[in-house]
């Protein structure tokens, strides 16, 4: 393939700074390749002198193979991470080794103890502590990346001392050890930089030419770091998508990009203005997205295919519609001859493709998931419904009493139910003296019953508004100090899915027969190749597909409820910015009219592929 004119431009820049923006099919890989040549025999660049940094091991790889289908033989270009080379840098300087990189579960571990020795509180569950585990982590992970001062920072999640106290503890800790995390690979060569500059000297004759892909990825220390490294000659040659900055969770920032136009305002700047990759339709579509962010560059960007189909819409009433009507749309492409491997289904979050899946495993059409979808039915709200559905049942077990009997709080005691098994009548034998309390049990006994004749979802209802379970969650999300309505999120979609469900036995056989599939699934995901891909919105970039369909396309769902300012409102964009782009030749975008029985509307995103900018 040759190059147009933007791609021969930017291949053939020589020296000095220059940032290169390349959009979704733009040809940012050939170009670099294309890149590294040029500098080698135009200008007899030595290949050692060349560091190609980008973010990930398979990119890097990629980065690497294309070069060599270019040059025809291995040449010793550095290709790699910046987690990797800034590895390699600190290894040479001290000497640090794998045995001292603190992995995952190690790092979970330790943050594990020093968070439980600073709280009192009773014990989380399992699945409580893994997500609170994993944000402590991720707040760490932020301090270091934007490289934050400690003293000054203040925590919403875990509050300023009690964050302030854990931090301290972890990083004495990893002293004591001699460990360095994830992160600290990335400080430790800032501080070398700053405090050694014959290293830096060092290391600056070595990278004379450095070129860094998906450069809207990168965060502020990995930034300071670069330029000290680039730095006197400053031949640094960046390409990246401000528009594709989807990461800010990680430190990412947009922003970045624009001020690497004031820290080197000499710099160059050519826009990669075809796509290769989409349609005129989906091209223009996205564009017209985009476009209503404020904090981008603008860009002139066309597609180098013809028109194609126009971008569907499609309003369903509800989730189970909506996978009902996807199914049908992909039997349909299948039967017109598109593999299933060359269609891809993207959602906000994995809890929004929970029905989606039921309906795939339903008709046995082959999918795999990218990222692990939990089943929904471990999950505890899903057990406390279990339990009292089982004492509807009349299955009195002293599992299920002890599972809710205090769900919402009836100050009934461990005590009380110490035999098996535990019945109404056991509680009031034990509380035979206090009428306060025969009272709760009677009450209790009484919602139990009216629970019988109920469908599951009329039946969630009851134990929602009748018993007070919606009052216990909040109740419950403020002592954990977890967000409320991420548990909401999950009651309301195993409510939702009883639908299908006429009575209590039917969503017992229906779990049953979830979570069978659901193994069934998670293992054929293993074994077949011809399968179509679910995947979050974040999981797909990167990525291309003939057919794409986006779901659940409602406001509250994308741009995601959580985000209120006007930074996070364009991240949102920018993330559906990403998944529409995924498309090469038909994109469906769906909403539902309801969800947990309320009205839903469209996402303004959508809304926004009907205006012009």
């Amino acid at each position: 393939m040759g190059l147009n004119s933007a791609q021969s431009k930017a291949v053939a820049h020589h020296d000095g700074p220059c940032m290169v923006l390349a959009g979704p099919g733009s040809g940012k890989t050939l170009t670099i390749a294309k890149r590294i040549e040029y500098l080698i025999r135009k200008h007899k660049v030595r290949p050692e002198e060349i560091l190609v940094i980008t973010f990930t091991k398979y990119a890097a790889n990629e980065m690497k193979s294309r070069f060599l289908a270019v040059m025809k033989e291995p040449l010793a270009v550095t290709f790699g991470t910046f987690h990797g080379i800034y590895y390699g840098i600190l290894k040479w300087a001290y000497g640090i080794g794998q045995s001292n990189l603190l992995t995952e579960e190690e790092r979970y571990n330790l943050l594990r103890q020093i968070a439980s020795a600073s709280h009192t509180d009773e014990a989380l569950t399992e699945e409580e502590e893994k997500d609170y585990l994993k944000e402590l982590a991720a707040e760490i992970g932020k301090i270091k990346n934007d490289r934050l001062d400690i003293r000054a920072y203040e925590s919403e999640r875990f509050g300023k001392e009690r964050f302030q106290s854990i931090y301290r503890d972890y990083e004495d800790a990893k002293k004591k050890w001699n460990k360095i995390d994830f992160e600290d690979m990335l400080l430790l060569c800032c501080r070398l930089f700053l405090e050694r500059p014959d290293v830096l000297e060092k290391w600056q004759r070595k990278f004379r030419y450095i070129l860094v892909d998906e450069f809207q990825d990168i965060n502020q220390v990995q930034y300071d770091v670069l330029r000290m490294l680039a730095a006197p000659e400053d031949n640094l040659f960046v390409v990246g998508d401000d528009d594709q900055s989807i990461y800010g969770f990680r430190g990412a920032r947009p922003g970045i990009m624009a001020e690497f136009k004031k820290d080197y305002p000499q710099a160059g700047q050519i826009l990669l203005d075809v796509n290769y990759r989409s349609t005129s339709h989906i091209v223009n579509g996205a564009l017209r997205v985009i476009g209503h962010n404020q904090k981008r560059f603008k860009k002139a960007v066309r597609s180098g295919k013809k028109q194609g189909e126009t971008v569907h819409v499609q309003e369903v009433k509800d989730s189970v519609e909506e996978g009902a009507y996807v199914v049908g749309q992909i039997r349909e492409l299948v039967r017109q001859g598109v593999p299933l491997s060359g269609i891809a289904v993207l959602y906000r979050t994995n809890l929004d493709a929970r029905a989606l899946s039921e309906c795939l495993m339903e008709y046995q059409i082959p999918f795999c998931m990218k990222e692990y979808m939990d089943n929904i039915y471990d999950h505890f709200i899903a057990r406390d419904i279990s339990s009292y559905f089982h004492l509807v049942l009349k299955e009195f077990e002293r599992t299920y009493f002890l599972q809710i009997v205090n769900r919402p709080n009836r100050y009934i005691g461990r005590d009380s139910m110490s035999g098996e098994p535990v019945t109404f009548e056991s509680l009031r034998r034990f509380y035979c003296d206090k009428q306060w309390m025969m009272d709760r049990i009677d009450q209790m006994e009484w919602d139990i019953k009216m629970m019988e004749n109920k469908s599951p979802y009329l039946a969630i209802q009851y134990m929602r508004k009748s018993i007070g379970y919606d009052e216990f969650l909040k109740d419950y999300a403020a002592y954990r100090q977890i967000p409320a309505e991420e548990l909401f999120k999950v009651l309301d979609e195993i409510q939702e899915l009883s639908r299908g469900s006429g009575t209590i036995g039917e969503w017992f056989a229906h779990v049953e027969k979830y979570g069978a599939m659901l193994k069934e699934q998670r293992k054929k995901s293993r074994e077949t190749k011809e399968s179509a891909a679910l995947m979050t919105m974040h999981g797909s970039k990167g990525l291309e597909y003939d057919t794409v369909f986006i779901i659940q396309g409602n406001e509250g769902v994308v741009p995601y409820k959580k985000a209120k300012t006007e930074d996070e409102i364009e991240e949102e964009r920018r993330l559906f910015y990403v998944a529409m782009t995924r498309a090469k030749r038909k994109l469906i975008i769906s909403y539902v009219k309801e969800k947990n029985g309320k009205e839903a509307a469209p996402s303004r995103f959508v809304n926004e592929l009907f205006l012009n900018v």
